[in-house]
């Protein structure tokens, strides 16, 4: 064969090569699409009857779906700070919808009936209802948060209640931040 033959042969080859690399390249690139309809449903109520093992995992399906951070919020029907939390979010749509397109939610009871303790003591030790736990998509914790510094008198003050819940926000185009390790987790005080 010619030496002008034999460059058009490896020639082809080479633009052959590059259409398929270009190509599987920008397949790679594409634009993830929004999710889709979603079967879960947010645990919104404080249930002793519940699994909040069986609630977070479907929490973090739900989360790694939806790119979002999982909010758990531990208290009772017991518990009139819990409801006073309610309240808030009831009586001011914009907070509530600050929560719910950054987080999946999911209430843990704790009370006589059920305290939930198997579960609660993978989490540093509550003093005080409602508690909240961040998590990240993945259910790693990233945050412990004691509800007493939002009060506000009778109720919560909204502009600090906001302010932690954008602190604590996810990111949808960004991925988590690495979970702090146990080490550096506040440790459970005694008693």
């Amino acid at each position: 064969m010619s030496e002008p033959g034999r460059a058009l042969k490896h020639g082809g080859a080479l633009a052959v090569c590059l259409c398929v690399v270009v190509s599987a390249s920008f397949g790679r690139h594409k634009k993830v699409p929004p999710p889709g309809p979603s079967n879960y449903t947010p645990v919104t109520v404080y249930d002793p009857a519940r699994s909040p093992g069986k609630d977070l995992q479907d929490a973090i399906l739900e989360a790694t779906r939806t790119q979002k951070r999982i909010l758990l919020e531990v208290g009772g029907d017991w518990c009139i700070w819990c409801h006073i939390m309610d309240n808030l979010f009831q009586d001011h749509p914009n907070l509530q919808e600050l929560r719910e397109s950054h987080y999946v939610r999911v209430k843990i009871n704790y009370g006589k009936d059920n305290p939930n303790e198997e579960f609660l003591s993978r989490y540093p030790r509550i003093a005080d209802y409602p508690h909240f736990f961040v998590l990240d998509s993945k259910g790693a914790l990233l945050h412990s948060q004691d509800t007493g510094v939002f009060q506000h008198g009778r109720t919560y003050s909204l502009k600090k209640l906001t302010g932690f819940l954008k602190k604590w926000a996810s990111a949808k185009a960004q991925a988590d931040p690495p979970a702090r390790p146990p080490s550096q987790v506040a440790p459970r005080p005694e008693g």
